[in-house]
C-alpha cells in the first residue's frame, strides 16, 4: 500500500445501523440503493450524525426512511501523519484542502452514490440554499455533500468534479459539519413519511414562497393577550384569508426579496399598498 492508498479500514467500514447512539449508526447495515442516501466527507466523520439522530430524522433515520453514509477524508490524506491540507499558492494565511487527497475521498465515495446525485460543498461564497433547493434534493437519490475546513479547497478539484457551492447565509463557521446537518435535516424532512402530517410541511414558512403566519395555542388569552378572534370564530375560509394576509405582510417587512418574487409570479406591483 502506497502512502497515497486509504486504508482498508475505510474502504471497508459499514454504516447506519438503527440505534440513536450517533457512531452506532454507523457500524452495521450495508448502503441500500432504494434509500435516500446523505453521503458526507468530512474530517469529523465522528460529529455525524449529531442532531439529525434526534426527533423526527433521528427516528427516519432508525426506521430506514433515509441512511446516512460518512467518508473520513483524513483516510485518504498524505504520507506517515496522513495530511489532508497545505500552503496557499501565491501565499496568504491558513491551509488549503489538496486536491489529489479531495480527489480520492471523491472517487471512493462516487462509487457509494447514484450518478444522479449531486456534489455540494458547504462554502460561504457558494449560492444561498433554500426551501426549493432542499425540496429537489429530496426529490432525488440523495446528495454527497463536502464539509470544507481551513481556507477552503482547491478550485481544480471544484472544476474536476462539477462540484455545486453552496452556503446557508453570509456568515463564516469554522467547518461545514454543522452546515451539512443543517442542509440534510432540511432536504430530509420533506421526505414522505419522515414529518408525520405532511400538511405541516405544506403550510409552513417559504413553502409557498412566503413566510409562515403567526401561530398560537392555549390558553386563549396569556398574560393579557388574547388569540386573534378570527382564529377562534370556526370560520375556515376567514381563517384561511387571515393566515395568507399575515404571511405576506411579514414577509413583504422583514423579507423583502422573497416578496419581490412573490409578487412577480402572481403579477403584483411589490410597492402596492394592499393594507399589509
Amino acid at each position: 500500500m502506497s502512502d497515497a492508498d486509504p486504508p482498508n479500514r475505510a474502504q471497508g467500514r459499514k454504516r447506519i445501523a438503527p440505534s440513536l447512539k450517533p457512531r452506532a449508526l454507523m457500524e452495521d447495515g450495508g448502503l441500500r440503493v432504494d434509500l435516500w442516501t446523505a453521503q458526507v466527507i468530512t474530517l469529523f466523520p465522528e460529529a455525524f450524525p449529531g442532531t439529525l439522530g434526534l426527533s423526527l430524522t433521528g427516528r427516519a433515520l432508525k426506521d430506514r426512511l433515509w441512511q446516512l453514509d460518512t467518508i473520513g477524508l483524513r483516510d485518504f490524506g498524505m504520507g506517515r501523519h496522513r495530511n489532508v491540507d497545505d500552503t496557499p499558492a501565491g501565499g496568504g494565511a491558513g491551509m488549503v484542502l489538496r486536491p489529489d487527497v479531495m480527489a480520492a475521498a471523491l472517487s471512493h465515495a462516487r462509487t457509494r452514490m447514484p450518478p444522479g446525485a449531486p456534489i455540494l460543498y458547504l462554502s460561504p461564497r457558494g449560492r444561498p440554499f433554500d426551501q426549493a433547493r432542499a425540496r429537489a434534493l429530496a426529490d432525488g437519490p440523495g446528495v454527497t455533500l463536502i464539509c470544507g475546513r481551513f481556507e477552503g479547497m482547491d478550485e481544480r478539484v471544484i472544476e474536476e468534479f462539477g462540484i455545486e457551492e453552496v452556503s446557508l447565509g453570509d456568515f463564516v463557521l469554522t467547518g461545514g459539519e454543522i452546515a451539512a446537518q443543517a442542509l440534510i435535516d432540511a432536504s430530509v424532512r420533506l421526505i414522505p413519511r419522515v414529518v408525520g402530517n405532511q400538511a405541516s410541511v405544506e403550510e409552513e414558512s417559504f413553502s409557498h414562497g412566503l413566510l409562515e403566519h403567526p401561530q398560537y395555542t392555549k390558553p386563549a388569552v396569556w398574560n393579557g393577550r388574547a388569540i386573534p378572534d378570527v382564529l377562534l370564530s370556526g370560520h375556515h375560509a376567514k381563517i384561511t384569508d387571515w393566515q395568507r394576509e399575515q404571511a405576506e405582510r411579514l414577509t413583504k417587512q422583514r423579507r423583502p426579496d422573497l416578496w419581490r418574487a412573490y409578487c412577480e409570479t402572481r403579477g403584483r406591483d411589490p410597492e402596492e399598498d394592499q393594507e399589509l
